[in-house]
């Protein structure tokens, strides 16, 4: 048994003084001490003990943790293999309605083309048709209009065939002072003016 003693006598001193009593003998410092238990060695009662409870926790754990584990592994592997089955079958039912949308847009877009050339057929064929109306109606009314021509130009001649007659006639009595045969000056008028045409 360790007992102490502190003596104050000032500030300055400190008296320490260590008494060394044997718990065995009861005898002072010095006496011989025998070998006393170790304080790391557990005793036998403790590892009988630990050992009780580590069998019966074992049991516990093999009888009705671990199935409860398994059980709930088991389940979290089947939701997790269900959530991939399901994504998977969303996934290809995704791909499937791509694939139905790009084709319908490919027959949406062939159908427009196949319209769009159809209305572009119709329409330059109206064109060409109406091109041909409004063509063939110009040509009437040139021929109309060269018809007419034609017509006052035969009338302005004959009158012109008739006023230059006249007038040579009267400058050739005038001239002479007979008056000339009528039908030598219509040919030698027409014969002038068939000059000036040419």
């Amino acid at each position: 048994m360790l007992t102490a003693f502190v003596n104050i006598n000032s500030f300055s001193q400190v008296r320490v003084s260590f008494d060394v009593v044997s718990a065995e003998t009861g005898s002072e410092e010095g006496a011989p001490v025998g070998p006393g238990p170790n304080p790391i060695s557990p005793e036998m009662k403790e590892l009988v003990w630990g050992a009780g409870s580590f069998i019966v926790f074992l049991i516990l754990m093999r009888l009705f943790l671990v199935p409860k584990v398994r059980k709930g592994m088991a389940s979290r592997y089947e939701s997790i293999q269900a959530d991939h089955e399901y994504a998977s079958a969303t996934r290809a039912g995704a791909q499937a309605d791509v694939a139905r949308y790009e084709s319908a847009v490919a027959e949406i877009r062939s159908e427009a083309a196949r319209r769009l050339e159809t209305a572009r057929q119709t329409l330059d064929k109206e064109r060409s048709e109406k091109v041909a109306q409004v063509n063939a109606q110009i040509a009437s009314r040139r021929a109309a209009a060269e018809a007419e021509v034609a017509a006052a130009r035969a009338a302005a001649q004959g009158q012109i065939v008739s006023a230059v007659d006249a007038v040579t006639s009267r400058a050739t009595q005038i001239a002479v002072g007979v008056s000339p045969d009528a039908a030598i000056v219509s040919r030698a008028v027409q014969q002038a003016m068939e000059g000036s045409r040419s």
